[in-house]
């Protein structure tokens, strides 16, 4: 899989020219066979630091390297894969407090995705 196509690159590089504003996560990246999920809002213009929300058993923020996510081989010739249906719906900070708060990104993602009033309507 290609972690990251040139549609969420543009997004990304653009956030990372804006680095002190509180950033839409705009790709989730995952280990499908265990701990390790990463929230991207920013790429560097070396289009290989991402900085966001990496959840490896603690939630925190801090920069993160694509080429070491690609580089991952997981048992049955797996790698770190991205979540094709996320979507960020709220800034990186309210990511933080939910994901600080639940133990983590994926329970996060839950509460936050029950609580959206579009979600529970079908939207």
């Amino acid at each position: 899989m290609i972690l990251l196509t040139d549609e969420l690159r543009e997004p990304l590089l653009a956030n990372g020219r804006e680095p002190d504003t509180d950033h839409v996560p705009v790709v989730k990246f995952f280990n499908p066979l265990g701990a390790g999920v990463w929230l991207a809002t920013e790429l560097d213009s070396d289009r290989d630091t991402l900085f966001g929300l990496a959840d490896l058993g603690e939630p925190e923020l801090r920069p993160f390297s694509l080429a070491e996510m690609t580089a991952v081989r997981l048992p049955f010739d797996m790698g770190i894969e991205r979540d094709l249906l996320f979507e960020g719906m709220v800034p990186i900070s309210v990511w933080v407090e939910a994901a600080r708060w639940t133990g983590g990104i994926r329970a996060a993602e839950r509460a936050l995705y029950a609580a959206s009033p579009a979600k529970r309507e079908g939207k």
